[in-house]
């Protein structure tokens, strides 16, 4: 028999939930950190070419999605196709936090630079990320943006990549005076350097629709949405086994690496089933997902209804969920390694929530 869990139920128990924004911030640094932590095991367990592939699927499934609606909401689809590229780039990424340099030198040329310490290769992971990875991501989106705009003429020449110990990811889209075979589509030119940056000369977010609310979310839906499409993206190019090894081998470590981080922003202390149940249900909330706790004799019980990360995606292979959901079991591993995570109902087999019991390790339910 289960009965809710109040907050004067745990010991230490804050006195109100974290706050959205520090909830969504929260989630925004953990799936930040997977995403890096995956690329980088893909890279030491299967291999360069291998991690290379897994980027190129990646973005170029984000770029079918995201490419021609992220130009109408960042009110860049008027503009020049080149200019549009370059300005796609700058904006999307700097609402996600990157720091980026847009630099137009004519409707035919635009460039951007993505200037270090890099976003997606996060702290010394930089210095564990071959250049295949990033050729990966040329590949995946910015040699597509001519094909998705209809203009075969458009083509990206990248004269520098961080992993090669250049200057940061750099490069223009340029609008060519013939048509481009696809191989052309993507250009390596090393050593042309990038015009100076100018922030006033670089497109700008209309701030009466994006305000800090609207911004916090797009930070945190940034994080998230490269795990969207990437776990899906695992089980179709190594099948479902080696996903669920890879994806949870990456999300396991990364969780267990920065649940202190993140319960800190969260208001939770270590130690306690109720304690790791509300660090559980806050970040469930920070994802965009309801949760409730509730107790269940000496154990406590974390209900989930809704999956925000993978809504509008099924079927999944349930090689998904079971990488996903090591996040959560490295996460217990630092709050209380005497407790023990089980899954209870999980949407990927029909049920409608995902139902976790938190309990003390040696005491069996059946």
């Amino acid at each position: 028999m289960t009965r809710p869990m109040t907050p004067q139920a745990a010991a230490g128990a804050p006195p109100h939930a974290p706050d959205d924004a520090a909830a969504m911030q929260a989630a925004a640094t953990l799936y930040h950190r997977f995403f890096t932590g995956l690329i980088l095991t893909v890279v030491t367990r299967r291999g360069r070419e291998d991690a290379g592939e897994l980027m190129f699927r990646v973005f170029r499934h984000q770029h079918h999605e995201k490419f021609l609606p992220g130009l109408r909401k960042l009110g860049l689809a008027t503009l020049p196709d080149a200019v549009a590229a370059a300005g796609y780039h700058y904006l999307s990424n700097t609402v996600g936090g990157v720091q980026v340099e847009f630099m137009r030198e004519s409707d035919r040329k635009a460039w951007v630079r993505f200037v270090p310490p890099r976003w997606i290769y996060d702290g010394t992971a930089i210095a564990g990320v071959p250049t295949e990875v990033s050729r990966g991501v040329l590949r995946g989106w910015y040699a597509h943006n001519g094909v998705s705009l209809g203009n075969p003429r458009l083509g990206f020449v990248c004269t520098a990549q961080t992993p090669d110990g250049q200057h940061g990811l750099a490069g223009y889209f340029l609008e060519h005076d013939r048509e481009l075979a696809p191989e052309e589509r993507l250009r390596f030119a090393p050593g042309e350097e990038p015009p100076p940056f100018d922030p006033a000369a670089a497109p700008a977010l209309d701030p009466v629709d994006w305000t800090a609310d609207r911004l916090a979310r797009a930070n945190r839906n940034y994080a998230m949405d490269y795990l969207r499409t990437a776990l899906p993206r695992l089980t179709e190019l190594f099948g479902p086994a080696e996903a669920a090894y890879l994806g949870g081998v990456a999300a396991r470590l990364i969780a267990m690496q920065y649940y202190q981080e993140t319960a800190a922003r969260l208001g939770v202390a270590p130690g306690g089933a109720e304690g790791f149940a509300r660090y559980l249900a806050a970040m469930a909330r920070g994802q965009g997902d309801p949760a409730e706790c509730s107790r269940d004799g000496d154990a406590v019980i974390v209900r989930q209804a809704g999956w925000r990360l993978m809504r509008g995606l099924a079927p999944l292979h349930t090689a998904v969920f079971d990488a996903w959901n090591e996040l959560w079991v490295g996460a217990l591993m630092v709050h209380d390694r005497f407790l023990v995570l089980e899954v209870l109902e999980r949407m990927d087999h029909g049920d409608p929530a995902f139902v976790w019991r938190i309990r003390r390790r040696g005491k069996q339910v059946f």
